[in-house]
């Protein structure tokens, strides 16, 4: 079965620990992403510790590491910066790989850094982590953090323009709002759960997952269990309960995969690393889902998004 994931770290733990993606300790590994079919979107996730003056350099350099990556192992891992090559790279057996920059740090206020960086390949943003940038304010800042800035409305336009994803999940509630209301293209929260299951901050609203799906727009479930169970203690139950809940509020065509692998310190019982995705489809098989929502669920929504996005 086709299987998309919205949202990695796996760039950032390299970079820092020195491991290669055939020799890690983390979450996700050469023999994990070599399964078969599939696609996988990886992050260069900017840490605070690089705001001020840095960011750009941190991107770029997981960025680097990325095509560096994509050389040492060409016979697994092919770039796609298109639905087109998703489709292509992936039926060959082969995972489409995409890249994302998480957090508008690293455009360091301008609009000439988005565009060499979809020139290098980058197809999604994720406007904010949690705290305010030049764009938007994080789910940190609470209401009172703001919405959009003018630059942040001008990345939204020069990214519907370019043809790249939007990313909502980690953005403050008034952010959200002023994206779904601007975005000409559907909206993607690659790595966000329905906050009426788990209330917590970086969790939507049922209010916004219907804004969000009634717009074409898309949401990744996130494995993180501290956004699964409020005890902070999860298993691979708590991520169909929120695939379930997610159908249930916002329809079948707006939940996909946003398992946050090697950006979280804890994993689900049952989920405990990359390999272990596929059991998700055995699970919503017991539970009574079709076949058709079940691809849907594990990678046909995230290809429509990507289609109607990226092109």
């Amino acid at each position: 079965m086709f299987i998309f994931d919205a949202h990695i770290d796996t760039l950032s733990r390299l970079l820092d620990t020195g491991e290669s993606l055939e020799q890690t300790s983390g979450h996700v590994n050469l023999s994990h992403l070599s399964r078969g079919s599939g696609a996988q979107f990886f992050a260069a996730f900017i840490d605070p510790a690089y705001y001020h003056g840095l960011a750009m350099h941190r991107a770029m350099d997981m960025i680097d590491l990325f095509w560096q990556m994509l050389d040492a192992y060409s016979d697994n891992l092919v770039f796609a910066g298109s639905a087109e090559d998703i489709t292509r790279i992936s039926n060959q057996g082969r995972l489409a790989s995409l890249l994302a920059i998480e957090g508008g740090e690293a455009l360091e206020g301008k609009l000439s850094s988005l565009r060499v960086f979809y020139r290098l390949g980058v197809r999604l943003i994720t406007l904010t982590w949690n705290y305010r940038n030049d764009l938007a304010a994080g789910q940190f800042e609470g209401t009172d953090g703001g919405g959009l800035s003018r630059f942040g409305r001008e990345v939204v336009a020069e990214m519907n323009r370019l043809g790249m994803l939007v990313d909502v999940s980690h953005l403050n509630e008034p952010g959200f709002w002023d994206v779904v209301q601007l975005s000409k293209d559907p909206v993607l929260a690659s790595h966000s759960n329905a906050r009426t299951l788990c209330d917590h901050p970086r969790n939507l609203t049922d209010e916004q997952i219907r804004a969000l799906a009634e717009r074409g727009g898309v949401i990744g479930v996130n494995f993180c269990p501290a956004f699964l169970a409020k005890s902070g203690q999860a298993s691979i139950d708590h991520v169909v309960e929120q695939i379930t809940y997610l159908i249930k509020v916002g329809g079948a065509d707006c939940v996909a995969l946003g398992s946050d692998f090697d950006g979280i310190y804890q994993t689900p019982e049952g989920l405990e690393d990359y390999s272990r995705i596929p059991e998700l489809v055995g699970m919503l098989q017991e539970i009574g889902c079709s076949e058709a929502l079940i691809e849907k669920v594990m990678g046909g929504n995230l290809l429509r998004i990507c289609t109607e996005v990226l092109g």
